[in-house]
């Protein structure tokens, strides 16, 4: 089902005239009402006139997570706080927290991008729909929440964690749809078998996951042990929260809600576009927001876009699966590494578990990467030769591949510390 067949379906020239449209308007918003950003165009000769179609829209500057840092908590917002409803934020690991506000129509157009989501994923009002993102400023549980809810499915808002009673929830209630991280869904597979479930046995059709990178072999992985189609979903919460863009049921790219969220792709180091169908930074602009819009953001993530009409008959613009960010990439002697590409060489071994720990060390003046995986149960062995063998394995591999050492140790199974949220595969302990 599509969700609004008028826009999803929409050709180029369509599109490219709402976007046009609706930028125009939201740089007249940002620009008399947040001095910051008024600021950067005046430094650049821009005025809001100077806007006239969406092909304007790379001559206006970027915006970066800095910026809402700065302008904490609310020097962003483009409405009196009379006309804020909610409230949003990140967890501020690495700073301050970045706030987001939603006014009235914000929110009811976020509830409408993630019922498109849903459709997309093959979701209906007929199912039911447990959502184990986590509730509270992070926007994942209540995104998902009231996007279920103005499908007309059936949402539990059960949040995250409460593993055994997420599990017994979908065995009383009859749960089609899961939706949380992909990482905590290998750990729902992990806590169902060891509570003899077999998840061919409930209702369980769709799993939408997002929030974290995770690669195809991590689909694979899931898909066989929950006996679901995983969909991908993407969102951050400077853009809107989850309904920035998902898949659908071909699993080919993830659709952008265009009209709402208008994507760029940048060279990282350079700013300007790449060439169409190359993989680079990927920007937003927000053209519909009122409490918090947003001029190209640089979202850090790297990926492609794809504009060719999809099976589905979405003519929305797709996104490939993000192959990781560009401020998370490590660069260990030169080589860029990226933990999904560790992840592929491990889920396609049959001996390791799907859940690793990466660490760097500087040793001396050289970079030494480190790495903890969990073996199988059935590979796990007081036999040292046996080990050393599967060490030996793992390390040729991801030789081969990145063409860079790692020291490997292998750990029993649930050694690795689990958690309902984002899953924190990387510990960077140099002083750069």
């Amino acid at each position: 089902m599509i969700w609004n067949e008028k826009i999803e379906c929409a050709s180029r020239d369509e599109m490219a005239a709402i976007q046009g449209e609706r930028l125009k308007q939201t740089v007249q918003r940002i620009y008399h009402n947040i001095p910051s950003y008024r600021a950067k165009m005046q430094e650049i000769g821009m005025l809001p006139g100077d806007v006239r179609s969406i092909d304007d829209l790379k001559k206006l500057p970027f915006t970066n997570k800095t910026d809402l840092r700065d302008n904490y908590p609310f020097g962003m917002f483009t409405v009196p706080m009379s006309e804020i409803v909610r409230v949003h934020a990140s967890s501020g690991t690495t700073g301050k927290p970045t706030v987001v506000g939603y006014t009235r129509n914000d929110l009811n157009m976020w509830a409408d991008v993630v019922t498109r989501t849903l459709c997309m994923a093959g979701v209906s009002r007929n199912d039911i729909v447990q959502v184990a993102y986590g509730y509270g400023l992070f926007t994942g549980g209540l995104g998902m929440h009231y996007g279920t809810e103005n499908l007309g499915a059936t949402v539990i808002p059960i949040s995250g964690g409460n593993t055994q009673k997420q599990i017994q929830l979908m065995q009383d209630f009859g749960t089609s749809v899961i939706a949380c991280t992909p990482s905590y869904a290998l750990f729902l597979s992990e806590v169902m078998s060891d509570m003899g479930i077999d998840p061919a046995d409930l209702n369980l059709r769709v799993g939408i996951f997002g929030a974290e990178p995770w690669s195809e072999s991590m689909r694979k992985e899931i898909e066989a042990k929950l006996k679901l189609k995983a969909i991908d979903i993407y969102g951050l919460s400077e853009v809107i929260g989850p309904g920035v863009s998902c898949e659908c049921e071909h699993q080919v790219g993830m659709h952008i809600n265009e009209d709402h969220f208008v994507p760029e792709i940048i060279n990282p180091d350079t700013f300007e576009a790449v060439e169409p169908g190359e993989v680079g930074e990927l920007v937003f602009s927000t053209v519909t927001k009122e409490g918090i819009p947003i001029l190209r953001y640089r979202t850090r993530d790297l990926t492609r876009l794809i504009y060719d009409k999809c099976e589905c008959g979405r003519t929305l613009v797709r996104m490939e699966k993000c192959k990781g960010r560009s401020d998370d990439m490590l660069i260990i002697r030169g080589v860029n590494v990226f933990p999904s590409q560790i992840e592929t060489v491990l889920l396609e071994m049959s001996e390791t578990e799907p859940h690793y720990l990466l660490m760097v060390e500087r040793e001396g003046t050289l970079d030494v990467l480190k790495l903890m995986v969990e073996v199988q149960e059935q590979f796990f062995s007081d036999e040292i030769r046996q080990l050393e063998g599967l060490k030996k394995k793992i390390k040729h591999n991801i030789q081969s591949l990145l063409g860079i050492s790692v020291d490997v140790k292998l750990v029993e199974p649930k050694t690795i510390e689990r958690t309902a949220g984002k899953a924190k595969r990387v510990i960077d302990n140099r002083k750069i």
